[in-house]
């Protein structure tokens, strides 16, 4: 198949998505709208329904569908070919690929009319628009200055937090977001920057070069901030073409395919445990050998050339399958399941105002008081998940805290094992040269702040599989709280409308009786901004590894680095002057070095455990916090409904004549309204599953 055949697939696929998200989000825009009017209409009539939360719910849900984009993180070391892949996936010349990643700023490349950049400063500046040739004139170094600005630890653009660069493309205009990062091995405090994006994007495209299979800094990178994180993500190996140029004879095509079977063992054996979901084996549809500079110049000649053998053709398919099919089907199932809910909610509170409406006022209130004990066991249920939700967290912070507090402790036990990996490579022998004294105690920090910023990385690994765990039986509970919960709502209508509530007998969770703050807090549905593509987070409707991603971020080369390198480096100085001349000795000197880092490190690190240990509390603290408190006010908000749903009714009948015949036709109009637009959302999403079936 040609790759012309594959990139309009891709955008086709793309452009009926965009279609099925705005159908969708119209869906729930109107059945918002027409909810919000009937509600209005009944303040004189039989009175509102209580459906704000709802209304509120949908509205933005509606908002982030039509919103929505797809999000791809693009990372790779130094010289990779970042921008050209990129340049070549959108089929222009667009980014400058001749920037030293040194001191390249973070890019978000999304749709626009124009091309224009806006620059996003980091000092209180308001954003600065350019045209596009001002961006690559000013934001483009030549390679000399910028290693110049590198040894004398300057940013060529210390005031530039990111760049948002819009352009008119078609894959961008189809709901593409790309966001294209600093190189990995530039500095930590840069590859802080960039994980601050991985949880935010809906897959990483890692881009590798052929010609230096795994470096250790890209090892170091997956193994660290990659592994383990459930994270999407696309190996690139880059300039393939290359390895025929790099054979003696370019011709031997024996030789040739013996070179390529030994690199695609090389990438196998470091990437096969990124390549695994649930324990099945994707490498094939995660691992691409592409040609970057080969397809950008096909493109720029004609942007509908055959790619093939470039490596695009097998790359985008794969793209658009993940994309399109998996991502795309998990986003619109939870939007289906709010719609859905919302449509139950309101033709359950159509079903218990109906037989009421011919109640007289005091008949109500007798009604109302006879199931003020049912109430009661609701605001029960809620005390008692709060309480459980409470204990999770109060456990989850002190045993979380008190893992990283002797995780810092220990890191003495193992220093002189772990830290030979990090050793500068700088003769010890510098050190004594003034000269040369600079460059040794660079080396030394950089190999401390990659020291410190794996072990934090490591760390936080395993805190978050336990935080996960807890949000998981929490999870459960609330599975639990809400079945006793729906009970108890079931035996209100029950005696409030005297006709037994009909039993839903459908299997999927998606369709339980569950009440909406129950499928919340079970992460059946998220409404996270711009976060409601995708799988809800790890059991729970909200982005709680963002809440941890803030505050370890602290911790990392921002909270211990700083304590380490700022009382550490100095003392580490000053012993090594006082070792000698002729102790100094190469393997001796390089062991005496650890050994008398792992002896300053040790002084201090009881003093880091304890400063950081509090902020590791607050972190998980926060995580649970605000779990509770979404949960809290959810549960609030339907029990504060339901008795205002009573008493409008009420209060309705104590000041007007209802007139029945017309309240009926008012409510039988707005519940098939609603049912009208779960059909089409129930039609489009069924419709988009055909497709791809």
């Amino acid at each position: 198949m040609s790759q012309q055949l594959d990139t309009d697939k891709f955008i086709n696929d793309l452009e009926r998505v965009a279609q099925v998200r705005a159908k969708i989000s119209g869906c729930l825009s109107r059945m918002a709208d027409t909810i919000n009017q009937a509600e209005l209409a009944g303040e004189s009539s039989s009175g509102k329904l209580s459906l704000e939360r709802d209304i509120e719910d949908i509205t933005i849900a509606s908002k982030n569908l039509k919103e929505g984009v797809f999000r791809l993180l693009v990372l790779g070391d130094m010289k990779r070919g970042k921008s050209t892949f990129l340049n070549a996936l959108i089929g222009e010349n667009l980014l400058p690929s001749d920037v030293n990643p040194c001191t390249a700023v973070l890019t978000v490349l999304r749709y626009g009319a124009e091309k224009t950049v806006t620059i996003h400063f980091n000092d209180g500046k308001n954003p600065q628009k350019l045209d596009f040739q001002s961006f690559k004139y000013k934001y483009t170094i030549d390679p000399a200055e910028a290693k110049k600005l590198e040894q004398e630890k300057k940013q060529a653009f210390p005031d530039v937090d990111y760049a948002v660069v819009e352009y008119p493309l078609p894959l961008l205009e189809k709901g593409i977001e790309i966001v294209d990062s600093p190189g990995l091995n530039d500095t930590e405090a840069r590859n802080e920057l960039s994980l601050g994006y991985v949880n935010n994007c809906h897959a990483i495209l890692f881009v590798m070069r052929a010609s230096q299979p795994c470096t250790l800094g890209e090892r170091r990178y997956l193994e660290n901030y990659i592994k383990g994180r459930g994270l999407s993500v696309f190996f690139l190996i880059n300039a393939w073409d290359q390895v025929r140029e790099s054979l003696i004879d370019p011709d031997d095509e024996e030789e040739l395919q013996a070179s390529e079977n030994r690199l695609r063992q090389v990438f196998k054996a470091n990437l096969a445990e990124y390549c695994t979901v649930d324990g099945q084996d994707i490498y094939e549809e995660r691992v691409f050998e592409v040609s970057s500079i080969q397809a950008l110049r096909k493109r720029l000649k004609n942007p509908q050339a055959n790619l093939e053998g470039t490596g695009f053709t097998e790359f985008m398919g794969s793209l658009n399958t993940f994309l399109t099919r998996e991502r795309a089907i998990a986003e619109l199932r939870q939007v289906r399941t709010l719609g859905r809910q919302a449509c139950k909610h309101t033709q359950e509170a159509i079903s218990r105002r109906i037989p009421l409406l011919d109640q007289d006022v005091n008949e109500l209130k007798k009604r109302l008081d006879s199931v003020e004990p049912e109430f009661n066991k609701l605001t029960g249920i809620r005390d008692q998940f709060q309480k459980e939700i409470i204990n999770t967290r109060d456990t989850q912070a002190r045993k979380i805290s008190e893992s990283f507090r002797g995780y810092v402790l220990n890191l003495g036990n193992t220093f002189e094992t772990d830290f030979l990996r990090y050793q500068p490579e700088l003769n010890v022998l510098d050190f004594l040269s003034s000269g040369k004294r600079e460059a040794f105690n660079e080396a030394l920090q950089k190999a401390f702040e990659q020291y410190i910023a794996d072990k934090a990385a490591a760390w936080t690994l395993t805190a978050e599989k336990d935080i996960n765990g807890a949000f998981q039986e929490l999870s459960r509970s609330a599975a639990q709280y809400g079945a006793s919960y729906s009970q108890v709502t079931d035996q209100i209508s029950e005696k409030l409308t005297g006709q037994p509530v009909k039993v839903n007998t459908h299997s999927n969770p998606e369709d339980d009786k569950s009440p909406g703050w129950a499928k919340w807090a079970m992460g059946l549905l998220s409404l996270s901004r711009g976060n409601l593509a995708g799988v809800a987070l790890a059991g729970a409707g909200f982005d709680w590894k963002n809440i941890l991603l803030n505050y370890f971020t602290v911790i990392g080369v921002g909270g211990i680095l700083t304590a380490v390198t700022g009382i550490f480096l100095g003392p580490i100085g000053f012993a090594l002057l006082g070792l000698g001349v002729g102790f100094l000795q190469a393997d001796q000197a390089r062991k005496e070095l650890v050994k008398t880092a792992k002896t300053e490190l040790v002084k201090y690190l009881p003093q880091i455990a304890h400063e950081q240990s509090q902020t590791v509390y607050d972190a998980v603290k926060e995580c649970f916090d605000s779990y509770e408190k979404e949960v809290s006010l959810r549960i609030n908000d339907d029990i504060i409904s339901r008795k205002s749903e009573l008493d409008n009714l009420v209060k309705q009948k104590e000041t007007r004549e209802i007139n029945r015949e017309s309240e009926l036709q008012r409510l039988k109009t707005l519940q098939e309204d609603v049912i009208v637009e779960i059909q089409q959302i129930e039609t489009a999403y069924s419709d988009l599953l055909a497709y791809y079936s």
